[in-house]
């Protein structure tokens, strides 16, 4: 069963995986809230906690599980796997070499870690834009004079 991890920022998805892991928690829970995180912010930081063997993920699961890294390869920005599974937690760690953003494999006893890792905005993220004031701090204002009839210094022709 996934089931989602409340209390985490805005910019991170967070998954907790325990027991038996189907097509349809995928469909339900994970695939709807990693679409709305791309299409809200263009890229994904996620973390999942994984309290269950791998063996427990249907074929269904795997397979929506791959589907769902290719269709947004380039939109994983940070993936935080905590696991006391030392293969997973390995894999995860030398997966950062397969994929464009940056992943880190945590024991279950380093969750605290894991989280504060996978919410840290690195200087590399995209920040929301602020608007200009309307002052005109940042752009002098332009005399509007004529300089007709002057050289380029200014002196009268």
């Amino acid at each position: 069963m996934l089931r989602y991890i409340k209390d985490l920022p805005d910019h991170v998805v967070g998954i907790h995986a325990v027991g038996e892991v189907s097509k349809e928690d995928y469909e339900k829970v994970l695939i709807p809230r990693l679409e709305e995180l791309v299409a809200r912010q263009g890229e994904i930081n996620y973390l999942l906690v994984l309290e269950t063997d791998v063996g427990n993920f249907t074929a269904g699961a795997w397979w929506d599980d791959f589907k769902l890294g290719l269709k947004h390869f380039t939109k994983w920005n940070k993936i935080a796997i905590v696991t006391d599974q030392k293969l997973v937690e390995w894999f995860s760690d030398a997966f950062r070499l397969f994929i464009p953003g940056k992943s880190r494999g945590f024991s279950m006893a380093e969750l605290d870690d894991a989280v504060k890792w996978i919410s840290a905005i690195d200087n590399e993220q995209k920040k929301p834009e602020t608007p200009l004031s309307d002052s005109n701090e940042l752009e002098p204002e332009i005399e509007n004079t004529s300089n007709k009839g002057q050289g380029p210094a200014g002196e009268n022709l």
